[in-house]
């Protein structure tokens, strides 16, 4: 990758260089950015100390929170589809009565 595809993060007042195509610049500044805020929380509420310790604490609650956010994906599917299959008896149901009317 050429040079004009590297981006420079901050990360806890620290400058991190990263190669990231262009079209994912600004998904990767919004993601450091994130990060950024979750370590300084962690690093605020002073029972984490480290960095490596505060950045381990910030990538688990990111994967939860990434894990619980596909669960919920995944159960509003479930729900998308039972919606889906009563919209098309109502509408099977909608067809009958003016069948036979």
């Amino acid at each position: 990758m050429s040079a004009s595809n590297t981006v420079t993060i901050l990360v806890l007042d620290k400058e991190y260089q990263v190669h990231c195509p262009p079209e994912q610049r600004d998904a990767l500044q919004r993601a450091a950015l994130e990060l950024d805020q979750r370590m300084r929380t962690i690093r605020q509420g002073g029972n984490v100390i480290g960095l490596e310790r505060i950045a381990i604490m910030a990538a688990l609650n990111l994967s939860y929170d990434l894990l619980d956010t596909q669960h919920q994906a995944t159960e509003n599917a479930v729900d998308s589809e039972d919606l889906e299959r009563l919209d098309q008896k109502v509408f099977q149901a909608l067809q009958d009565l003016t069948s036979s009317n």
